[in-house]
């Protein structure tokens, strides 16, 4: 289907931007003026609704579409909304997922372009990242008057596509004109924490301040060496000047979207720009922000880390969820998740119960939306109805994918509803916690993890590099599976009475946080059996097929 764009300077003006806050990359997306957004500061905030979902499974559950509906439906009923959501990395876009801007009749435009470099935002990150990697090699090579200890160099290398082959690399061979041989690796450009530097910044000044912050390794008495330290701030900033202004596009409806930014949920902390969100909340009366996978990650983060750093609130969180993945929680393969099984689909309510308690935690309300599908059966979306309602939740249906704007009219009316509470958001964990009192707070609180076990390497990096340098007042971000609430990606459900290991442990002091990473979680994912780029082309007239 194909819909017809609007000017995005009428898409802008729709929420009082002018042509001379914009600048244009053609006729449909723009940047947004830095002035536009130190403005926004100075406004009145509207209201703020956190879409998130149970644990995510391979037949996909519509939570950016339902983020992208729920906001249509807001603009229906007369409640002025923008949804803001994060950038598609081309990982994904040619490994799993395809095509990351919405389905059906729910859709961020224009589609090809944003899936497909968008405005050069994931490149920008990816340059800025390797300059610095390239400039520490650099110095090391010319006498290192740091006195870099070459064994303890933390800043990796990163591209934005899945490949495995790169996750460990050896580099500097081949003689002395090419720098000391090292061992190195390659990460998703989306895990960089240039990418989470350019999502939390408040302004360019805040970005080149945190740029400057980042730890790229450690000298032999093990100081911590900086990106300031090797005078690399300045070219990196130049590189980000144009990426850290937020990006306008519409939805097929004409409503309003800003995409900045990419960061992965499962391995980063999962949300678009605070300049995204904060542009949208003085230009809207309830905004939509879409976070990365469950609520056990992309919803965790947010709240916790996210909304304290950037001083705003969570007045509603919207829990999606679906028939097909209750019951593929409760036993069923992908194959089968769309056949009638009230047995699966009741065991598959424990998931959707701990997502439910998960985010209760947080104090303010929550609603569950039942995203429905053609295949559904309305004796299984009432039985769902039911049990979510038993819970002491709202919960409703809707149809972003089939209906659009329209198919979100009856959680659009719950959510303004819900966002009249006046509740504030109450996080799980202080920063001023010690790191394993808060990545236990995270894996028990949230997770459900009975235990907690640290490896020798996570061990001494809590307590020799992190802790003595005052790292240990950070916030946390948890790298997980996003398949299971355990670390474990094989558990489906409710898993119960597990163990969380701790593998690793890392600062990203630029970006604010320390790094946990547990379980079998891959900085560089890689791309499956069959990559959805095996499908993906264009015809003679620039035509894309197979992308969405």
């Amino acid at each position: 289907m194909s819909y017809q764009m609007k000017p995005i300077a009428e898409i802008a003006k729709q929420i009082g931007l002018d042509e001379g806050d914009l600048y244009f990359y053609g006729p449909y997306k723009a940047k947004i003026n830095p002035h536009a957004v130190a403005s926004a500061r100075e406004k009145p905030k509207g209201k703020q609704v956190l879409v998130t979902a149970t644990t995510p499974t391979p037949a996909g559950e519509g939570k950016t579409t339902t983020a992208i509906g729920l906001s249509m439906g807001l603009n229906k009923i007369g409640v002025k909304s923008v949804v803001t959501l994060r950038e598609p990395s081309l990982g994904p876009v040619f490994g799993i997922k395809g095509g990351a801007t919405g389905g059906g009749k729910s859709l961020v435009l224009p589609e090809d372009e944003i899936d497909m470099h968008f405005t050069g935002d994931i490149h920008a990150v990816t340059t800025a990242n390797n300059l610095l990697a390239a400039m520490l090699d650099n110095h090391i090579h010319h006498s290192n008057r740091l006195d870099i200890d070459v064994r303890r160099i933390t800043w990796p290398r990163v591209m934005d596509m899945n490949d495995r082959a790169l996750r460990n690399i050896a580099i500097g061979l081949g003689g002395v004109s090419n720098g000391f041989p090292r061992e190195d690796n390659f990460i998703i450009s989306v895990a960089s924490e240039i990418m989470a530097i350019l999502c939390l910044a408040d302004d360019f000044d805040d970005m080149k301040k945190r740029l400057g912050r980042i730890v790229v390794g450690y000298t032999r008495k093990r100081k911590p060496v900086t990106a300031d330290d090797l005078k690399a701030v300045g070219a990196m900033a130049l590189v980000l000047k144009d990426a850290i202004k937020p990006n306008i596009v519409q939805t097929n409806e004409g409503t309003p979207a800003i995409i900045h930014g990419g960061p992965f949920a499962n391995i980063a902390h999962g949300t678009n720009s605070i300049q995204a969100i904060r542009l949208a909340q003085a230009h809207s009366d309830i905004t939509i922000t879409e976070a990365g996978f469950a609520s056990d990650l992309g919803g965790e983060k947010f709240l916790d880390f996210v909304s304290q750093v950037g001083d705003f609130n969570v007045d509603s969180i919207v829990l999606v969820t679906t028939l097909r993945a209750l019951k593929y929680h409760g036993g069923v393969e992908k194959k089968d998740v769309a056949e009638k099984n009230n047995d699966a689909l009741v065991r598959g309510f424990e998931n959707l119960d701990a997502h439910i308690e998960i985010m209760g935690q947080y104090g303010v309300p929550v609603l569950v939306a039942v995203n429905k599908f053609d295949d559904n059966d309305d004796e299984e979306l009432k039985l769902t109805l039911d049990h979510a309602r038993g819970m002491g939740v709202d919960a409703v249906i809707c149809d972003p994918f089939g209906g659009g704007g329209d198919g979100c009219i009856e959680l659009a009316e719950a959510v303004t509803e819900k966002v009249k509470s006046g509740a504030k958001v109450t996080p799980i964990y202080s920063p001023e916690m010690p790191i394993r009192e808060k990545i236990e707070a995270i894996a028990k609180k949230v997770y459900g993890a009975e235990t907690i076990t640290y490896s020798r390497r996570a061990e001494r990096a809590i307590d020799h590099d992190l802790t003595p340098l005052g790292f240990d007042k950070l916030h946390v971000i948890v790298a997980k599976t996003q398949a299971s609430l355990s670390g474990d990606k094989t558990k489906r459900g409710r898993p119960r009475g597990f163990n969380i290991n701790v593998d690793n442990v890392y600062v990203n002091a630029g970006a604010g946080f320390v790094v946990a990473v547990c379980g079998d979680i891959l900085l560089m994912p890689g791309l499956p059996t069959v990559p959805s780029a095996e499908g993906i082309d264009i015809d003679a007239e620039g035509n894309i097929v197979g992308l969405f």
